[in-house]
């Protein structure tokens, strides 16, 4: 008779339970997940799915993780306030993999954000001809170091030791591991005809009569009043390389020094991105960036690029397609290194089934897509022993076609079979289909949204009168009639990335879809070919710089003409409504968060108590326009915004056109005043895009626009980008949503694999053609999503 075994205790904890979670638009939401299954949060853009799984579930679990170590190492580490919610059971540790972008430093690549490197120098360092050193020979991110010295030991007597210290590193002297060198084009700097006296220095903040002037008349090495041309080479010298020294200007010590390495420590040192526009725009006229001629761009120094396995340096396999190099490290069999070719193996593997075999491991890591660097993130996951893990993913088909989201749909499933909880925000139809269970959100975005409107499987969620499950089967047509271009845009012999001297026509004053599978090399075409500059508008997924101070409000410029209104209003100066200027709470200077350090322990940041939070003095709160102050009108969505300075006493026309291009781009429910460090990945490029839409531009080239966006919300930017069109506009996007192939003017398609097996043009002409031919990958999944 067989025994039925009693279900054990510690077996009864298979639910994560949130309850009363009340994170930003969150209203009291309660949600029981499943354990050890693959649930998918849906709902429109705004509704809450990133508050809860992230803002909630995943970042209490990284703050009881945080707690569990010892003050002093919490010290270290971000401070995490605890989620509003009432109660949070059964959580397990939580791994998220976001779509942040990687790094931009030069030096950081996808060999060096993986294992993958590491590995290839180990096993260079045991099986490189001719021997160099360890594995930091083969390494671009070390520097050869040789010192000498005497060392003195305190031991009774004194006693003096001599050392000697050496460090064989990688790292090319000339470029210092970056692989290309930065020169200065002197005409950018000054106008050689002039004196100085006479405004020769063109660099931004360098006019004669502020402090610079008087430091480089007052110098005496050169006549301020003489042509630079007419300059000696010494006095040339002196303006330009001159060493610090000091110096007496108007009987005040000071210290020259020559013009070249003082905007290098000023400007060119800086982040690009993160200076003003104007000074942005001189370095970039300024600096000429070109291959290292003496390591010819592979970072390397010249030991480790001589030595070589079979034939190959590391510099060379690097250089190499993953799906080629796996088949090179195949064919290598040394037992001495067996367990760590089996690991690079696994590694390289993973790669290729992740859908990033086209990618080398030289790439830089700042040059991914957030789809692209989500799934380098993964490949750690991938050969994880872990099980009983919360995964937590922010879109991961961003960016793919639909060909590989079948891919990355088999991987989440892998993780989930290994038994893990996979949570995964997604507004893709592929993907929810093959969850275990669903949670929508809404049933609106901001205010409107926040609450559960459907929680279950998803043939339930078909049946639902949801807004997701109304859309879930919706299907576009192709267009009967298609626009007649207006001109074209030639571009001939493109080779950058793996493009293959592709010549294509882009034709203008219609919808052009630029698509193909992941890697084929849509954005090397388009960006690559078609620069942002004059009449050309380019808005991509790139995060936005600002501080938790920037706000929608400030990024579009809407807060100016807001400013005049009550300035004007109350007769008063618009500086005062400015929580960065003069109206800022003097407690907290405007940021309404007061932040302690509390030394060795993780600091806090506390509500300010003078303002509440409001980030305003007082007395600034006693101006009002139309009935509300300052922090009210803040406060409001972009939808209320529009409406409330649309008429009355607070009718403001320009702050109304900015709020009118913000509600095009489907962002009405985004309140003014909040922080930009909290908006997703498409929310970010759709207020690039409204802020581009007032600049006169004839051509818009916009990267994945669908990103982040509910099948509800497709329709919405399909219509602003017919209204751009018919502006007279030509619009080229580069895109994967079947919706956005089928209502083009005009498709080309890119193919037919990705890397080597890329990069030419497979097809170019109407969606209807295409459909009919099914010549294509793309052709086949567009046929099938129209005929369904």
């Amino acid at each position: 008779m067989a025994h039925t075994v009693a279900p054990h205790l510690a077996d009864s904890h298979d639910l994560i339970r949130v309850h009363g979670a009340r994170v930003n638009n969150l209203k009291d939401v309660s949600v029981e997940i499943p354990k050890r299954r693959l649930t998918v949060f849906t709902g429109i853009s705004g509704s809450g799915k990133s508050s809860l799984v992230f803002g909630t579930i995943a970042a209490e679990s990284q703050r009881l993780i945080n707690e569990t170590y010892s003050a002093f190492v919490q010290g270290f580490m971000p401070t995490l306030a605890r989620p509003e919610v009432d109660v949070l059971d059964g959580l397990t540790t939580a791994i998220i993999v976001d779509q942040q972008r990687m790094g931009a430093d030069p030096r950081s690549t996808v060999g060096t954000a993986t294992d993958a490197h590491a590995m290839l120098r180990i096993l260079f360092s045991r099986l490189g001809t001719p021997h160099i050193g360890p594995p930091s020979a083969y390494s671009f991110n070390t520097a050869s170091v040789r010192a000498s010295g005497a060392i003195t030991v305190e031991r009774g007597d004194r006693k003096a030791v001599k050392a000697t210290f050496t460090r064989t590193g990688g790292m090319c002297p000339r470029c210092e591991g970056r692989g290309s060198v930065t020169d200065i084009d002197l005409t950018q700097l000054y106008d050689d005809t002039k004196s100085l006296n006479e405004g020769a220095l063109t660099v931004p903040g360098y006019s004669m009569d502020g402090w610079y002037g008087r430091i480089f008349k007052g110098s005496g090495f050169f006549d301020p009043d003489k042509p630079i041309r007419r300059y000696t080479k010494r006095e040339l010298h002196d303006l330009l390389h001159k060493e610090p020294t000091k110096i007496k200007v108007e009987g005040i010590n000071l210290t020259y020094e020559g013009l070249i390495p003082k905007i290098q420590k000023s400007m060119l040192s800086k982040d690009v991105d993160a200076l003003q526009p104007h000074v942005r725009a001189f370095v970039e006229r300024a600096m000429t960036f070109s291959v290292c001629p003496e390591c010819d761009g592979t970072r390397l120094g010249e030991g480790a690029r001589s030595s070589k396995i079979e034939g190959l340096s590391i510099a060379d396999v690097c250089a190499m397609q993953i799906s080629d190099l796996a088949e090179w490290v195949r064919g290598l069999s040394e037992p001495t290194v067996a367990p760590l070719l089996d690991a690079l193996r696994h590694t390289l593997d993973s790669f290729t089934e992740i859908g990033l075999g086209y990618l080398a491991l030289d790439r830089p890591a700042g040059t991914l897509s957030g789809g692209e660097a989500q799934r380098v993130k993964m490949i750690r996951h991938l050969g994880s022993s872990l099980t009983d893990v919360t995964y937590v993913f922010d879109e991961p088909t961003t960016g793919l076609h639909p060909h590989d989201i079948q891919r990355m749909n088999d991987l989440l499933l892998r993780l989930r079979d290994k038994g893990n909880t996979v949570l995964v925000v997604e507004h893709k139809p592929q993907v929810i289909a093959i969850a275990d269970h669903v949670v929508d959100l809404g049933p609106g975005a901001g205010t409107s949204g926040g609450t559960v409107c459907f929680e279950g499987a998803v043939a339930g969620l078909r049946g639902s009168d949801t807004v997701t499950g109304r859309h879930l089967d919706d299907r576009a047509a192709v267009k009967a009639t298609v626009r007649t271009p207006t001109g074209k845009l030639e571009i001939r012999g493109a080779t950058t990335h793996n493009l293959r001297d592709v010549d294509v026509d882009v034709p203008l004053g219609v919808l052009t879809v630029v698509t193909g599978v992941a890697g084929s090399g849509k954005s090397s075409l388009i960006h690559g070919s078609i620069p942002a500059g004059e009449g050309v508008i380019s808005v991509d997924q790139s995060p936005i710089r600002g501080s938790r101070r920037s706000n929608p409000a400030t990024y579009t410029g809407l807060l100016d003409p807001i400013r005049k209104a009550f300035a004007k209003a109350n007769g008063v100066k618009p500086a005062l409504f400015s929580a960065n200027s003069e109206g800022a709470c003097p407690t907290c200077n405007g940021a309404g968060v007061v932040y302690t350090d509390l030394a060795m322990m993780a600091g806090v940041a506390t509500t300010c108590e003078d303002c509440e939070g409001r980030r305003f003095q007082a007395a600034v709160l006693d101006h009002h326009l139309g009935g509300r102050d300052i922090t009210e009108v803040l406060a409001m969505s972009v939808a209320e915004a529009e409406e409330f300075f649309g008429g009355g006493e607070a009718h403001t026309p320009a702050a109304q056109r900015v709020l009118a291009r913000l509600a095009d781009v489907g962002l009405g429910y985004l309140t003014l005043g909040q922080p930009l460090t909290t908006l997703s990945g498409g929310e970010r490029q759709r207020l690039k895009l409204a802020t581009h839409m007032a600049d006169k531009g004839g051509v818009y080239v916009l990267d994945e626009p669908t990103a982040g966006l509910h099948l509800a919300d497709v329709e919405q930017l399909l219509g602003l980008l017919d209204r751009l069109v018919d502006a007279g506009k030509s619009v080229i996007v580069v895109e994967h949503h079947p919706a956005v192939m089928a209502h083009a003017d005009w498709i080309i398609d890119l193919g037919p694999g990705a890397g080597h097996d890329g990069g030419r043009i497979v097809y170019e002409g109407t969606p209807a053609n295409l459909v009919a031919a099914r010549s294509t990958l793309t052709g086949e999944h567009l046929a099938a999503y129209v005929e369904v």
